[in-house]
């Protein structure tokens, strides 16, 4: 897994815990720790994690390094 696709994915698990605050408690961590929901910072933090969760699904329909190795195999 390259250095970007593990970013994302941190990304995007900080994002889902700021969810899950959101809907079991009402609280906003990204937007508390950036000065409010409709700030620059947090709609840029927002913004990248959207970004990052368009790219993980590129992993989520790449075949894995595993059934490439297996394909490769049973061609020799």
């Amino acid at each position: 897994m390259s250095g970007l696709q593990k970013t994302c994915l941190v990304l995007l698990i900080i994002g889902g815990i700021n969810w899950g605050l959101i809907g079991f408690f009402r609280f906003d961590l990204v937007a508390t720790l950036f000065g409010g929901a409709g700030s620059a910072l947090s709609r840029l933090v927002y913004g990248i994690v959207g970004l990052c969760s368009l790219y993980c699904l590129t992993i989520l329909f790449r075949p894995s390094e595993r059934l490439e190795r297996e394909r490769e195999t049973q061609t020799r």
